[in-house]
């Protein structure tokens, strides 16, 4: 997903693995043998006497912290499939674009809108409790699925359900029968990390093809602010999140990052590609940290949903809104340049309890002053159902002050039928 906002105007990619007609696509590799022939079927064979080099018998014996973590952890690592239909066209674009992906438009799949592979992830089995198993991933691993396949380490397939997914921390809990698992993942403390740490990234990166692979790198940083935007491509806050050099790719995003106790500090979810300029950049992945990760899950297994506190208005950045207009309809004095413009005010809101009217334009909530639309969601999630926070605005070019309190707003509950 592009990122255009802060940050440096990077790109941050989302780590699913795309897929046509249930295989993965690798872009331009291709997988060859080479061989000496001389065109003639007959290899080419010289001699020599001195080709006589053997193999050492010196085995080395490295049981290594690093093997020791991924050996108690991947077993409970598994690849997600987002199965989606296919929409029926018999002598469409898409059909035609099929047939040039290998795929013939005519298909009975197709005509029938029967379930097909659109992209793989992910995933770590945390948790089991009776006959079900619960999965963790990202939501962006599951979203516009029919329907969910799992295939755990051992290679065999389970059908799965969505529990709950949260669109905002990016995180979704799975379900499946536990009669096939034998192994569930810990949780670690993610304040407990430390910069330069060791970690192992275990996943499928490029699809199931590669599944439980891990790789090794460090905790470049605990705390790294990145942008988050909506599907519209708006900025809507920012995530907080780990950053690691451990090699992550397509297909990795829901898989687990761990210490070297074995114990999941992340859930790995996004990295850079490339700044504004195309300039490839390598060794910068993101995590969802565990802390946040285990708040989130919970309330999705408890309620199937995530609730957060809400001001219950609409609003853009004023930089959005022409100095002309500023001066008209805001009535703002020149010395305020930024802020954010309430749009609407929904009946019986906080916001509106508080005082606050269409055409309002907030500059300082909670004690922060607002450089950016996006502040307002990031501060308001900071804190709990029916804590009282300050606010500062301007009312017709008057400056005001106020205070909110916040009541509730249920994100992302599940509706759809296909993964209930």
């Amino acid at each position: 997903m592009a990122q255009n906002n802060g940050f440096g105007k990077i790109i941050v990619t989302a780590l699913v693995a795309g897929a046509l007609g249930g295989g993965i696509t690798y872009g331009g590799m291709s997988y060859f043998n080479s061989s000496n022939d001389n065109g003639t079927g007959t290899s080419l064979v010289s001699t020599n006497k001195n080709g006589n080099t053997k193999i050492s018998n010196v085995k080395v014996n490295l049981n290594t912290q690093a093997e020791k973590a991924f050996n108690a952890t991947k077993n409970s690592v598994v690849s997600v499939i987002n199965l989606q239909r296919e929409s029926s066209s018999d002598d469409s674009l898409a059909g035609i674009l099929g047939q040039i992906q290998g795929r013939s438009s005519s298909s009975s799949n197709s005509k029938s809108g029967e379930l097909e592979a659109s992209s793989e992830g992910s995933g770590v089995i945390y948790k089991k409790s009776g006959n079900t198993a619960y999965i963790v991933t990202n939501n962006h691993v599951v979203s516009g699925a029919n329907a969910l396949e799992i295939i755990l380490s051992d290679g065999s397939k389970a059908s799965a359900k969505v529990v709950g997914k949260d669109s905002v921390t990016d995180l979704a809990v799975l379900k499946i029968t536990s009669n096939k698992v034998k192994s569930v993942a810990e949780f670690g403390d993610s304040d407990n990390i430390k910069v330069a740490e060791p970690v192992l990234a275990i996943g499928s990166p490029l699809g199931s093809q590669y599944a439980t692979s891990v790789t090794q790198g460090i905790i470049s940083a605990k705390k790294r602010e990145v942008p988050q935007t909506s599907e519209s491509g708006a900025q809507v806050g920012n995530a907080t999140v780990i950053q690691t050099d451990a090699a992550i790719n397509p297909g990795n995003s829901g898989g687990p990052l761990i210490n070297f106790a074995g114990q999941v500090v992340g859930i790995n979810s996004m990295k850079l590609a490339q700044d504004q300029q195309g300039t490839s950049v390598e060794g910068m992945g993101f995590a969802i940290p565990s802390n946040e990760v285990v708040t989130i899950i919970n309330q999705l297994i408890k309620n199937g949903q995530v609730t957060r506190p809400a001001l219950g208005i609409g609003y853009t950045d004023l930089s959005n809104v022409s100095e002309d207009q500023q001066q008209s309809i805001l009535k703002l004095p020149k010395s305020v340049t930024q802020g954010a413009v309430v749009l609407k005010v929904n009946a019986g809101s906080p916001a509106q309890k508080a005082g606050l009217k269409k055409y309002d334009v907030i500059t300082e909530l909670d004690g922060t002053k607002i450089t950016q639309q996006s502040q307002l969601r990031d501060i308001l999630y900071k804190h709990q159902i029916g804590d009282k926070i300050s606010v500062t605005y301007y009312q017709k070019g008057t400056k005001k002050t106020g205070t909110i309190t916040l009541s509730q707003k249920a994100t992302n509950k599940v509706l759809s039928e296909a993964t209930k």
